[in-house]
């Protein structure tokens, strides 16, 4: 435990879950800034935070935090991280990391130039059978990767003042939604030699189905698939020459898979035991690299956020969405 001090700036569900999750793990979660005086009082009496911030500017300031995580939506996640990198506070940037790739540079950049942690919220990435999934395909197992298949598809709401409709903040299924898949392909075959994209955009603009192919490097095909107006199996797997790996409805989230051999037998099976969410994970990893010194994570470095950043431009170009800050 290396004994740093959190900070939560803004009040929101993910904050919430992120709160719970920090709590579950033992960090010391210390203070709260919120717009709203009363809605950061509110999230710290349900919480048992000591300090309340009535503005982003005043949490920023704090002396008593050394690392925050940045929870309002996408649009203002760049704006935020300045300002916290500015005041010297490491960051944990709930996903996707900003809104655009040039923004994602800017972030990056100050962050470097400060020699503080700006590390993406992409959880997924650390938790127990994501860490296990990438020692079986590094020892081989699996042999010769070929494909990869994901989806994140939830009915959540046709309502055009809803988050996910609303342009203004970054609505649509991908940067909400498909940054999962899309960031799993990069996590099992690295970055996309080509991109193609189609999509569904509903009355506001915003992309209501996203669907990608992607190569890659070694040849392998990765597809994903993203909704916020369906309900689909949200499975993943991995497919290679000498089996494949199943990952179990939630897939980003903690839950099972099995590693199957090409005439059937199991090979393996993995059921997560993790308290909570599981949003501590990344929190630990945070901790882990700044203890030793770095300002970088090894499981996601800013670099390949960066990247992904713009893999989801390209995407975005695909499909003619756009964002009013963008015209």
């Amino acid at each position: 435990m290396t004994g740093l001090r959190w900070g939560i700036l803004a009040t929101g569900g993910i904050a919430h879950a992120f709160a719970r999750d920090l709590r579950t793990a033992g960090l010391d979660l210390r203070a709260v800034g919120s717009r709203r005086l009363e809605g950061a009082r509110a999230f710290a009496e349900e919480f048992d935070v000591a300090r309340v911030h009535g503005s982003y500017e005043a949490l920023a300031a704090d002396d008593e935090i050394d690392i925050i995580y940045i929870a309002t939506p996408h649009p203002m996640h760049a704006e935020n991280a300045l300002l916290l990198l500015e005041h010297g506070k490491h960051v944990l940037i709930e996903k996707p990391f900003t809104l655009n790739v040039d923004q994602a540079i800017a972030v990056r950049d100050l962050a470097r130039a400060k020699g503080l942690l700006a590390m993406e919220a992409m959880w997924t990435r650390y938790l127990p059978h994501m860490i296990r999934i990438r020692e079986i395909i590094e020892s081989g197992t699996l042999g010769e990767i070929r494909a990869v298949f994901a989806d994140h598809t939830q009915r959540i709401s046709d309502d055009p003042g809803h988050r996910l409709n609303a342009l203004e903040l970054g609505g649509g299924a991908l940067l909400d939604l498909g940054i999962y898949p899309v960031s799993f392909a990069w996590d099992m075959l690295g970055a996309p030699t080509s991109i193609t994209a189609t999509a569904r955009l509903g009355g506001t603009g915003a992309d209501t189905e996203v669907a990608t192919i992607f190569t890659h490097a070694s040849g392998a095909v990765s597809t994903t698939l993203s909704s916020s107006r369906a309900a689909g199996p949200n499975t993943a797997h991995v497919v290679g020459t000498e089996g494949r790996i199943d990952i179990d409805r939630v897939w980003y989230t903690p839950t099972s898979f099995r590693v199957t051999a090409p005439d059937g037998t199991v090979l393996e099976e993995f059921v997560s035991d993790v308290e909570g969410r599981g949003m501590q994970f990344q929190a630990l990893a945070a901790e882990e690299t700044i203890a030793g010194g770095a300002t970088d994570s090894e499981r996601l470095p800013i670099d390949e956020t960066v990247a992904i950043m713009e893999t989801l431009d390209a995407v975005r170009r695909q499909i003619g969405l756009r964002y009013p800050e963008e015209q």
